[in-house]
């Protein structure tokens, strides 16, 4: 099996909520808008994406983890833009913090200790 691209969703209750709160994790606007309810982010070129997508019923379940090169640089700039991030314990070598959501959908950032 080859694995091209990764479209990673987010559900969210009300979208036009949402956005503005992905957008200040993010750090940017979304890069692609399919339509009046969704909103995609590339993470990584064109290969690894995430969208936020208004779907009331699976709204707040969603877990993600990115793991990124400088966890340090990544706290100072969701600080910056008004994040609250919230340490996890370690695992497996990884050193993680967590971001929550409007509706309680869990971003984590992890990064080898």
């Amino acid at each position: 099996m080859t694995i091209n691209h990764v479209f990673t969703g987010l559900p969210v209750a009300d979208f036009e909520k949402a956005r503005p709160w992905y957008e200040r994790l993010l750090g940017s606007p979304p890069d692609l808008l399919p339509h009046a309810t969704e909103a995609a982010w590339r993470l990584a070129g064109d290969l690894c994406w995430i969208y936020v997508v208004e779907d009331a019923d699976r709204a707040g379940r969603a877990l993600l983890t990115v793991l990124v090169d400088d966890l340090d640089g990544i706290v100072a700039g969701l600080t910056e833009r008004g994040v609250a991030t919230e340490s996890l314990e370690p695992v497996g070598g990884m050193v993680r913090i967590a971001v929550h959501d409007p509706d309680g959908n869990r971003i984590t950032y992890a990064a080898p200790a």
